[in-house]
């Protein structure tokens, strides 16, 4: 098979596409040949060193959607779909041909995406699902403010929030077209022009939720936005940080935290594994197959001889939308 590999961290000079054994399943294990691997912030990360717990040589990659051609004969020809923490990191990822993933790792495809479309899911609305359901347990008619709202993760919290009958209120530094805004069903929208001028951003969301502020505040962003989104949080209100933009270090008001009666969740997705994002995925396709979420948009397809040009449009974000590693038949 053909792969993306790298022996050492560094820049695109570093990935090498090279031919390889097809896999054999090891015990509990099914074979997948790759129909379509998404290119996430966090690969190519993974490839610069910037990235925890990863062994070389590696193959990266995360999200992927394929065919399962080797394992347990009632398994084989299922279209099936997943991502994983572990994938890309401590075991060979899915920018290559073939990947063999444990049998309890993957879930039956979204009959209504195309493979492309559902190797765009996994990282994005696996975070929006663990942030919003497994540690805010947001509930029908709370208020829930997603910054980086045009971004994926962004755009898969609002989409979530809303199937579980949130309203929602999407903080960007650009406006999102109305259209874009429906689809990503974000109902309320707010400019965050400057992180350092919080205080616009506050200011609207407590006019937008008639002054109680909102319940639930999913930072995409983290940095300097982490205190606004904090301070826009009402009575109870529950914050989810994914990451942190700049300085990782931020500040709070602690009579203010205690006084609300605020909580503050972390979650990394790098902690579940493909067993793990599996079960996330398996309660997130009612919601595809119904169409109250969509998939994140494609910007560009690639195929894995131009993995450099891919990975650098990740990392400099010229991009607006999801990279795909398509593979044909």
């Amino acid at each position: 098979m053909r792969a993306l590999r790298f022996a050492a961290f560094g820049g695109v000079d570093r990935l090498r596409v090279e031919q390889l054994p097809d896999p054999r399943p090891n015990l509990g294990e099914v074979i997948i040949r790759v129909r379509a691997a998404s290119l996430n912030p966090s690969d190519s990360k993974n490839t610069l060193g910037r990235m925890e717990g990863t062994t070389l040589p590696r193959t990266p990659g995360r999200d992927f959607a394929g065919v399962i051609v080797d394992g347990p004969v009632e398994l084989l020809n299922q279209e099936v779909w997943d991502t994983g923490g572990d994938v890309g990191f401590t075991r060979d990822g899915t920018h290559a041909e073939f990947v063999a993933v444990p049998i309890d790792g993957v879930r039956p495809k979204p009959k209504n995406l195309s493979f492309d479309e559902a190797a765009t899911v996994g990282v994005n609305f696996v975070a929006a699902w663990l942030g919003l359901v497994e540690r805010a347990h947001v509930k029908p008619g709370e208020w829930v403010l997603a910054t980086g709202a045009a971004g994926g993760v962004g755009s898969a919290v609002t989409q979530v929030a809303k199937w579980k009958g949130a309203f929602t209120i999407g903080a960007d530094r650009t406006p999102i077209a109305e259209e874009r805004q429906r689809e990503y069903a974000i109902d309320q929208f707010a400019i965050a022009e400057s992180a350092d001028d919080y205080r616009g951003l506050v200011d609207a969301v407590r006019s937008l939720t008639g002054g109680r502020g909102a319940d639930v505040s999913f930072d995409a962003v983290g940095g300097p936005l982490f205190e606004p989104c904090l301070r826009a949080l009402g009575q109870g209100g529950r914050q989810v940080t994914i990451t942190s933009v700049g300085n990782p270090r931020v500040s709070l008001n602690l009579l203010d935290f205690y006084h609300h009666q605020l909580s503050l969740f972390g979650v990394d997705t790098r902690a579940y594994d493909t067993k793990a994002s599996a079960r996330i995925l398996e309660l997130l396709t009612p919601g595809f197959e119904e169409g109250a979420l969509k998939p994140s948009p494609i910007a560009r397809r690639f195929t894995l001889d131009e993995a450099a040009d891919a990975y650098s449009a990740v990392e400099s974000g010229t991009l607006k939308g999801k990279v795909v590693f398509a593979f044909p038949m």
